[in-house]
């Protein structure tokens, strides 16, 4: 019988500020059989894309795309904010709904022709996601697929995306 991974996650009211719910995967994490679905879950969803490597996004997306990386004998790159990864850097500012922010990964992450999936653990607005894509393709790297665990269906973030998305759970409001 499947577990039911909605049942391990914990909405948190008015977090980061008011009017805010957050949904709290920390209790699926800690819930080894649930976490290990998961993990099963998403690699059973990538899998078919035939990815050369998964890129997370700092920093939730790291703990899902390296152990869904490791299930199917793929590499891990790291989505981060600026100024955290050694070396040389590529990286790409985008447009907040007040301000902006940036991403960048290791320059030597990707090299042209790879297919990288893009994982993260939630799907909002989409725009963090989509920067993220633009910044895979701009290295050179085909993305055949986004995926989420959760996606937040009522704020469209997947029609801010230009690449093929998937997501596990959805919430509508």
């Amino acid at each position: 019988m499947a577990i039911d991974l909605k049942a391990h996650i914990r909405g948190i009211p008015d977090f980061p500020k008011p009017g805010i719910l957050f949904y709290d995967i920390s209790t699926l994490l800690r819930n080894g059989p649930a976490w290990q679905e998961t993990v099963s879950r998403l690699a059973d969803l990538v899998a078919p894309t035939a990815p050369t490597a998964l890129a997370g996004i700092e920093s939730r997306g790291f703990l899902l795309a390296a152990p869904v990386a490791a299930a199917l004998g793929l590499g891990f790159i790291m989505i981060r904010k600026p100024r955290k990864l050694p070396g040389a850097t590529v990286g790409l500012s985008y447009a907040l709904e007040y301000g902006t922010d940036r991403i960048e990964m290791q320059a030597d992450a990707v090299k042209p022709g790879d297919r990288v999936v893009l994982l993260d653990d939630l799907l909002a607005t989409g725009g963090t996601m989509a920067a993220a894509i633009r910044l895979l393709r701009e290295a050179g790297a085909e993305v055949p697929l986004s995926a989420a665990l959760i996606e937040l269906t009522f704020l469209q973030g997947r029609a801010r995306l230009d690449a093929p998305f998937a997501s596990l759970l959805a919430y509508d409001d």
